[in-house]
Formats: C-alpha cells, sequence, structure tokens
C-alpha cells in the first residue's frame, strides 16, 4: 500500500533551496491489518472475509517519521455509505466486526516538521484500495439426535457444522418433564449426554436455542433431542 506520488506535500520554500528541513526520504504510511474469526486463528490481509465476529489489529506502519508530528485517523465505513460509523484517533487501533456486510477501513495520517506538511487523505486514498472486511450472514441449524455412546462420532449434541457469524446464542436442555439439564452459550460448545456428572437414560429431550446472527436475523429454535446410546456407526439403533 505505498505510493510516492498519492500524497500531498505543502512547504513554505518550493524548491528547498538551502533549505535546512529538506528531507532525503518523506514520511510514509504503509496501512495493514491482521484478523481472526471464530476459529481463533490470525492472519496478516488487506481484503479479509469471515464469520462474525471478526477480530481486526490495524496498523499504519508509518516510515521516515523522525523529527515529524504526527496525527492519525482511523475511519471505518460500511459499503454503500458515505460516513463512517467508527472513528479512532491512535496510530495502531482494533476492533472487532459484528455486522454482517462489507467494511471499508482507511488511515488517514498527517505528518508536520516546521512549515512542512506530508498528509494522506481523501487524495491519496483516492488511488489506493481501502482495507476490507466482509463479514458473512449468519446460519445455524440444530441436528434432532446424538449419540453418546464413547466412540467419538456425534458423542456431542452441539449445532451442525457450518454456523457462522452469530454473535448471541444460548442453548437449553430439558427432559420430557421441563427440568433443565444443561445450557451453553458459545456455538461451539455442547451437551455430552450427562447431568450431575452422570450419564442421563436412552430417550427423547427438548432444545430451546435463541441466538442472534451479524445480519440481525434472530433464531428461535425448539425441537427434540433423541439421545441414543446403543447406536453405533454403520449399526442401527439398538437397546
Amino acid at each position: 500500500m505505498k505510493s510516492i506520488l498519492s500524497y500531498i506535500i505543502t512547504s513554505a520554500c518550493a524548491l528547498f533551496a538551502g533549505n535546512a528541513m529538506a528531507q532525503d526520504a518523506w514520511p510514509n504510511i504503509n496501512p495493514t491489518a491482521f484478523f481472526s474469526s471464530s476459529d481463533g486463528e490470525e492472519e496478516e490481509s488487506t481484503q479479509f472475509s469471515g464469520s462474525a465476529p471478526v477480530k481486526g489489529r490495524f496498523l499504519a506502519q508509518p516510515e521516515n517519521t523522525d523529527g515529524w508530528s504526527a496525527t492519525y485517523e482511523w475511519r471505518f465505513t460500511m459499503e454503500g455509505e458515505e460516513s463512517p460509523y467508527l472513528t479512532r484517533y491512535e496510530e495502531n487501533t482494533e476492533c472487532t466486526f459484528t455486522q454482517a456486510g462489507s467494511h471499508a477501513i482507511v488511515c488517514y495520517a498527517l505528518f508536520i516538521q516546521g512549515n512542512d506538511t506530508v498528509s494522506f487523505t481523501d487524495e491519496y486514498w483516492a488511488d489506493m484500495q481501502p482495507i476490507r472486511v466482509t463479514v458473512s450472514e449468519s446460519r445455524l441449524e440444530m441436528p434432532n439426535a446424538f449419540s453418546p455412546n464413547g466412540d467419538n462420532i456425534n458423542d456431542i449434541y452441539k449445532a451442525k457444522d457450518g454456523w457462522q457469524s452469530l454473535v448471541e446464542f444460548h442453548a437449553t436442555i430439558f427432559n420430557r418433564w421441563g427440568q433443565k439439564i444443561y445450557e451453553w452459550s458459545d456455538p461451539a460448545g455442547g451437551w455430552d449426554g450427562t447431568f450431575n456428572g452422570r450419564d442421563v437414560k436412552q430417550g427423547v429431550y427438548y432444545v430451546l436455542v435463541k441466538a442472534k446472527g451479524a445480519d440481525g436475523r434472530k433464531y428461535n429454535i425448539r425441537r427434540d433431542v433423541n439421545l441414543l446410546r446403543g447406536y453405533t456407526e454403520g449399526q442401527g439403533a439398538t437397546e
């Protein structure tokens, strides 16, 4: 993200003749970002797509700034909008993205030394690609059965693989009499078929899930859960 011609330099002396302030190398910025989504792994990117919440670290990476006073302004804007929804005034900043859609991030910078000014603002970003984060739409499905028999296959009752962009989640398991058996608030978690440390009986239980997606979608899932302890992969359910 480097462009020598795209920043603006103003000076009281156009030719810098005999000017002790003349510089062989002017200040520059090289904005970049590091992102991590629900899997927790971080990667450096200026164009990132992932499932909410997406955590981002943003670095201006200035160069040749010795002797210059600097100010920074990070602007976060949704695609299709003109005004930023968030502004941060620091060289490096962080943000967690929980709204589905495309977010554009730019860093404005101003360097001043005496009568000299180097600025990276609208004209600079007119020729540069902003850092972009795309947060996927939400998805959530819950299965109707699991088999906690210790074979490491479907031993945990949890959201089906492929869930994404959930910013709120809470699930509760009840028995047939309405007694609460278990609850969890992480969509990656689940129920192992126990209550108070002991295996519950094979049978039908009930799950209630309330969740909210990064796209604003609300989930209110109610369904039966068949606990099949006698089920073995490749065989049928047995007593």
